[in-house]
């Protein structure tokens, strides 16, 4: 009897701990429940008014308003044969238009624009907010193509296939229903899909974990299986990679949001490509496989460093025979920042010390030489569309006071000219860019960029934004933005742009740096930078606030949480916050290779310790946070942000909560809304800091 009554103590005693950790704020977790809806509106209210009525909110929305919509912005150019496609919204447009304009004509600055499809009308007709998310075309003809839509602006898309000559949906064409998932034309009567098959058929991350072949004219349900992953696997998928006129289908599976495996579709059966799992793919050009190595890998005695760029014999590969040619070995200031492909030349961004190079790579008697494009210096360089069947591409470059341009080049022969620049949204000769590598507590020296007036006064009163991000191997480049400017820096703002670690600036290194039990080297990098720019006087912490989303969002609540006496402003968009629930909301799981598993105990120990929603206590001088995030981002759970607000309300805390109903993780799906969303959070910065 004993044994059974210490066995029930027991028992009871482990439901009282489980009952005292259960989280009261679930609740909010429930996206479209009607108390949890009613919590929004009631903050969402609060919020607009409080926000809406400072002194300078109207001025940004109209200006904003008037630049999102601005006839002068640049139409970017998607390359598909003869034409060029492009998305675009305006005041006429709300929700935008897919159009195209022949190829020769778009060069020529002709912009006889074609519509092919009308959101708008297209989302009165069928009484959805639909929002674009692309579109990809059947090679070679491009009169087909597959677009995808979205419901309010999340992941999940439906898909449709589209008639460009008709200018219409094909009736009983291809149609996926709404999933996170995509398919690809493999020729006119067959596409690789991976999509929401059915039960049992999606990983744990809310992802597609099987990928089919379907016929045209056939039932999804007898669509082909041909490859798939493990349930507990982030994703699996299929594409069509090409290397001139040549196509191969490729598979694979995610197991981690850093580790893949390859395949190719062959005969009916796959073949494994023995390459690094953590390896990351550029394309294939001359029958040579580009891969970037994101670890040392040795092969035949010979080993490439992590970060360097090599390339392989495909078909030798595929025969289990790794003939490896180095492309390009960074050194430890550099990174590469992006690949790209022509019909014969491998295009490849360089980051040094954060500011962008572009070279253009040849491969002659098996070795790979390079040029460098004359591009301006000191800013971002980025390919925005190459055309696999010239040598033709188009590039931006952009810099924190130089309107971005976009050029016209020709890879054959290293020339080209611009074609069309932003105008100066706003008048940048009083302001100056500076670099700066603050000291991080170990040691490392972190680089950041400063933008301010050349008159500013080091006297410690300057109203100064912190920008950062520090994940995902994500880097972040100057740009050009007339928003900060019109609304931050002509305000008498400074703003700051930190290059923290768990980026990918300096290369895989200085992302891994950051990764799991390494994660607080992110946070100590934020506040080396924010202590920086106290030392030097710029300003205080009266005057500092710092803003991120998504893990940016991540981040700065971590900053508050853990240092709330360096910040009296903090705009925390789309956040993780709970980051002991992460993982099981919405696409959380495929973040444990970033973050790590807290339903390990050993994980759970040094997440635990930076957790924002579980570090919140009482009686702090915490600043009052602005937090945004959308009801249909289906990629970062809106309970996060709507719980940590719940807890510091409760607490006595006093927020800022808006939660737009609309526009997905990147918060917005329309020019209107955007502007709102920078003028509700321009309008609180200015007014916690100025």
């Amino acid at each position: 009897m004993k044994k059974y009554i210490l066995l029930f103590m027991a028992l009871f005693g482990l439901n009282q701990i489980i009952e005292a950790q259960q989280d009261e704020y679930l609740w909010l977790e429930e996206v479209d429940g009607s108390n949890a809806l009613g919590f929004v509106e009631s903050h969402n209210k609060v919020t607009l008014e409080k926000l809406s009525g400072q002194p300078d909110y109207q001025q940004i929305f109209d200006k904003c308003l008037e630049i999102s919509n601005s006839t002068e912005r640049i139409a970017y150019p998607a390359i598909y044969g003869d034409f060029v496609y492009n998305f675009w919204k305006d005041k006429d447009h709300v929700r935008g238009i897919w159009r195209r304009c022949p190829l020769t004509d778009y060069v020529a600055g002709n912009l006889n624009w074609e519509i092919m499809l009308d959101i708008d009308k297209l989302s009165e007709t069928d009484n959805v907010k639909w929002v674009f998310k692309g579109a990809s075309g059947l090679y070679p003809t491009y009169d087909r193509f597959l677009v995808s839509l979205s419901k309010g602006g999340g992941d999940a898309v439906v898909v449709k296939e589209f008639d460009v000559n008709k200018k219409e949906f094909i009736f009983n064409g291809f149609s996926l229903p709404e999933a996170k998932g995509s398919a690809s034309y493999l020729d006119i009567n067959t596409l690789i899909v991976e999509t929401d098959f059915g039960e049992g058929t999606m990983t744990t991350s809310g992802y597609p974990r099987q990928v089919k072949l379907w016929k045209r004219d056939t039932p999804l349900s007898d669509a082909k299986l041909i490859y798939e992953g493990e349930t507990t696997d982030v994703s699996a998928g299929g594409f069509v990679m090409r290397d001139g006129s040549l196509a191969y289908t490729l598979v694979y599976r995610s197991m981690t949001f850093y580790s893949s495996q390859y395949s190719v579709w062959k005969d009916n059966k796959a073949i494994r490509l023995d390459v690094p799992e953590d390896a990351g793919f550029g394309g294939i050009l001359n029958n040579q496989l580009i891969v970037e190595l994101k670890s040392d890998w040795t092969v035949n005695n010979v080993t490439y460093n992590t970060g360097t760029l090599v390339s392989l014999n495909f078909t030798e590969l595929l025969e289990g025979n790794k003939i490896i040619q180095v492309i390009v070995e960074p050194d430890e200031f550099s990174s590469i920042s992006g690949i790209s492909t022509t019909k014969n030349k491998l295009l490849i961004n360089m980051l040094r010390d954060v500011t962008g190079q572009l070279y253009i790579y040849s491969l002659n008697n098996g070795k790979w030489t390079s040029e460098k494009v004359a591009a301006p210096d000191y800013g971002t360089i980025s390919i925005a569309a190459a055309d696999d069947m010239t040598d033709k591409y188009f590039f931006t470059f952009a810099n924190f006071l130089m309107p971005t341009t976009l050029y016209y080049a020709d890879a054959a022969n290293n020339t080209f000219t611009a074609y069309k620049s932003l105008p100066a949204f706003f008048n940048a000769g009083p302001y100056e860019v500076k670099q700066y590598k603050a000291k991080s507590e170990d040691g490392t020296l972190v680089p950041y960029f400063m933008i301010s007036a050349k008159a500013m006064k080091h006297d410690g009163t300057n109203p100064t934004l912190i920008y950062a991000y520090g994940g995902f191997e994500s880097s972040s480049q100057p740009f050009y933005s007339s928003t900060f400017g019109i609304a931050w820096l002509e305000k008498g703002g400074v703003f700051v742009l930190a290059n923290i670690r768990g980026g990918g600036e300096y290369g895989p290194k200085w992302h891994q740096a950051g990764l799991k039990e390494k994660r607080q080297n992110v946070y100590n990098d934020l506040y080396a930078v924010s202590e920086d720019l106290i030392a030097k006087k710029v300003t205080s912490p009266k005057h500092l606030g710092v803003m991120g989303g998504s893990n940016g969002g991540l981040l700065v609540g971590v900053a508050f949480t853990q240092r709330p006496d360096l910040y009296n402003a903090v705009v925390c968009q789309v956040p993780l916050l709970d980051m002991q629930r992460y993982n099981k909301l919405l696409a959380g799981a495929s973040w444990m290779g970033e973050y790590g598993n807290p339903d390990i105990p050993e994980e759970w120990a040094y997440i635990s310790k930076y957790s924002p929603y579980h570090n919140l206590k009482k009686g702090m001088n915490y600043p009052e946070v602005f937090f945004y995030t959308s009801t249909r981002d289906d990629r970062v759970h809106p309970g996060h942000a709507r719980k940590m607000v719940a807890k510091m309300n409760d607490m006595g805390y006093k927020t800022y909560y808006y939660e737009n109903t609309e526009g997905g993780h990147a918060g917005s799906s329309t020019n209107e809304q955007g502007a709102r969303m920078n003028a509700m959070t321009f309008s609180y910065l200015l007014m916690k800091l100025k």
